[in-house]
């Protein structure tokens, strides 16, 4: 592995539904068909992970109610495509260093707003099987979707059991 310096610390977050599905959401302004994925962002500097997990959730989709499930041990990488012009290429990232944290929603979908933090991320959402998440990704993201799915196919049905435990 690169020297995880040169990656940009970051957090993601799978939302599981009750029923085992995951919160997917549409990036906006962004054209298909490889737009949708699940809330993530960056890591503030000094900021907890899980917390930092938690801001992000909230920021990207207004919800708040959640338990944990667990976490992927380790960073997880993905290097950014020789195409990709955006901001953070332009402050010297060559990619993105993630940890992932698997959430059971617990409030009422009325808790999800797009809008809740200003400037919106998404502008859809939908529930979806777990396993889906890699198709609709980014292609440069497919390998850490990937890794996530087998890490967490177990949460889909600890989320329908109410149980919680970490990897």
């Amino acid at each position: 592995m690169s020297d995880l310096s040169a990656y940009r610390p970051n957090v993601g977050v799978v939302l599981f539904h009750a029923d085992g599905r995951v919160w997917l959401g549409r990036r906006a302004a962004t054209p298909g068909p490889y737009n949708w994925q699940f809330p993530q962002g960056g890591v503030d500097n000094g900021e907890d992970l899980e917390v930092a997990a938690l801001r992000e959730l909230a920021e990207e989709t207004g919800v708040r109610t959640t338990a944990l499930l667990g976490r992927t041990e380790g960073w997880l990488t993905y290097d950014f495509p020789p195409e990709h012009t955006g901001s953070k290429i332009a402050r010297g990232w060559k990619g993105q260093r993630q940890v992932w944290f698997a959430l059971r929603f617990e409030g009422q979908e009325d808790e999800i707003d797009l809008e809740a933090y200003g400037h919106p991320e998404f502008d859809a959402w939908r529930w979806a099987d777990l396993d889906e998440a890699p198709g609709l990704v980014v292609p440069f993201k497919k390998p850490i979707y990937e890794a996530v799915v087998a890490a967490f196919t177990p949460h889909a049905a600890s989320a329908r059991a109410g149980r919680s435990g970490l990897l």
